[in-house]
């Protein structure tokens, strides 16, 4: 049985001791693992108490109040993230409000659950952040010790998999059945849910794909002259029934015949990152502007959006596998975690550069440049 330590910072005696007696014997098992974790309670009623069994404890988790006597939730959990512990915090306060959560957001905080929850919530977020905290540990290790743990990791994975996989199975058979009647209108929610699901599923594997041929040296790569007016193109087909629906027009400007010994597919595999990220993260009635000159020596390309914009501390864990920006306007768009990942890593093999400025509501800019 492998034990977290779950340190609970509450000045209410009610909420620690009930805590505590929700958690005493509560496990959190997942199929990939060999063993289960279990959880070791601490408290403390004060920021400053919290921030002394923090330093002695190290605990795994802490489920944080923001009203507090003394320095609040908020500065305790400002002082984790500038330690950058291996913490996960959780913030629980019945006093929320915008500015709080989107300060609780750029500290680091993983979910916000307001006050009274039932034990049935808190156990799910319990199960969830111990979830998070695993893969993200795994990432680590997975850098370090090799096939072993990559075996493992790609078992969290299939995992993540089987969930939608069990709701499509769920709908269809539904269907199957005609459980709510003859009527098609009846299940055009369950199938617009199913393919919303698959399509999630196709892009966590294909990034994954892209992601193992890199990293282990096996990616075919065929270098010849490639027009990047074409390449972009061809990138812009495949993002444009996404940017349809989400109502943002995308520009390109670009001038032809701009050609580059590289892979065709590194290069469509950049653009397509790119672009539906900045369709993604856009706004309804927003725009994306495709630009690419070339220069003496290099070429440039050029991807901005006027979207929901990304906050200075966040920039700086783009590039990070299995990094997801989570703030309340993204919580609600898919996706793997990886498409910039393996953005940088391509644009690495042709000793490029991707810079990135952002200002939150306002919009984002990424700039390649590519070595001629």
């Amino acid at each position: 049985m492998n034990t977290l330590k779950v340190l609970v910072v509450d000045d209410e005696p009610g909420i620690r001791s009930g805590i505590e007696r929700i958690l005493r014997n509560y496990t959190v098992g997942f199929p990939f693992m060999a063993e289960d974790f279990n959880f070791r309670i601490y408290e403390a009623e004060t920021g400053e108490i919290g921030l002394e069994l923090i330093e002695s404890e190290n605990p795994d988790i802490v489920l944080l109040d923001n009203k507090l006597p003394g320095i609040q939730g908020i500065e305790v959990l400002e002082k984790i993230n500038k330690k950058k512990l291996d913490t996960a915090v959780m913030m629980i306060t019945s006093y929320a409000s915008l500015d709080i959560a989107v300060k609780a957001t750029n500290f680091g905080a993983f979910n916000f659950v307001p006050k009274p929850f039932t034990p049935q919530e808190l156990k799910s977020s319990i199960e969830s952040i111990t979830k998070h905290l695993f893969l993200k540990r795994m990432t680590k290790e997975m850098n370090k010790e090799g096939k072993q743990i990559r075996f493992q990791f790609l078992s969290v994975l299939s995992h993540e998999l089987k969930s939608p996989l069990n709701a499509i199975e769920g709908y269809l058979k539904i269907m199957q059945d005609k459980q709510v009647g003859d009527n098609l209108e009846h299940y055009m929610a369950m199938i617009d849910r199913s393919l919303i699901r698959i399509k999630g599923m196709r892009g966590l594997i294909m990034d994954m794909l892209d992601l193992t041929k890199l990293e282990s040296g096996k990616k075919n790569r065929e270098i010849k002259s490639v027009d990047l007016h074409e390449i972009a193109t061809t990138a812009i087909h495949t993002v444009e029934p996404l940017a349809i629906q989400q109502n943002v027009a995308i520009n390109f400007n670009a001038e032809e015949n701009i050609c580059i010994p590289a892979d065709a597919d590194e290069l469509e595999i950049i653009l397509n990152n790119l672009l539906s990220n900045a369709v993604k993260y856009n706004k309804n009635g927003g725009h994306v502007d495709l630009n690419i000159c070339q220069k003496t020596d290099k070429v440039v390309i050029k991807v901005k959006d006027n979207g929901i914009g990304i906050s200075q501390e966040n920039i700086s864990k783009l590039f990070t596998e299995f990094t997801r920006i989570k703030t309340e306007q993204t919580r609600d768009i898919s996706g793997s975690g990886l498409g910039l990942s393996i953005t940088k890593k391509m644009i690495d093999l042709y000793n490029g550069q991707i810079d990135v400025q952002s200002q939150p509501d306002e919009g984002t800019e990424f700039t390649v440049s590519l070595p001629v």
